[in-house]
């Protein structure tokens, strides 16, 4: 588990980030949520707030970002999903008021595509599938003709009779 340091000044390259989600007010939203979903806030790194111990049943993921506030179900992380979350506060600076619908729109292109909701994701992918524990998965038209290729179906089943 990573413990934040409250005294780490913030990095100059953070500044705007910070400014623009604090005036945008999505920091201050999820600070609310934050509170709402009874998690314990400490200062992060680079002017985000870690709120850990995330109570509701949604959203499912395992940690979610809402403006410079990262919103995790566990009590520890990893240094990768940080910096994966801190990309995330990064698009929430650069696009605030339209954030959730496009990133909604590209979960569902994602989803359309290969059956998931990351892999094609424009939002998950600039963030780092891999820092976000995210396994790229192959377009379902990739799977479906690798499936015909190899006489099985998407299930693993021969097709011969």
């Amino acid at each position: 588990m990573s413990t934040p340091s409250a005294s780490a000044p913030i990095a100059g390259r953070h500044v705007v980030r910070v400014i623009a989600n604090a005036l945008n007010l999505s920091t201050p939203a999820g600070l609310l949520l934050a509170v709402l979903g009874r998690t314990r806030i400490q200062q992060g790194p680079d002017g985000l707030f870690v709120a850990t111990g995330w109570r509701l049943p949604l959203p499912l993921a395992r940690a979610f970002t809402v403006g410079d506030v990262v919103i995790l179900r566990s009590d520890s992380w990893s240094e990768r999903l940080l910096r994966h979350e801190a990309r995330h506060a990064t698009q929430w600076a650069w696009c605030p008021l339209v954030f959730l619908p496009l990133y909604g729109l590209a979960s569902a292109w994602s989803w359309v595509r290969t059956g998931d909701v990351w892999s094609r994701n424009v939002f998950e992918v600039r963030a780092g599938l891999a820092d976000g524990g995210y396994r790229e998965q192959p377009l379902r038209s990739e799977r479906r003709r690798r499936a015909q290729q190899s006489g099985t179906v998407g299930d693993g089943t021969r097709t011969e009779l």
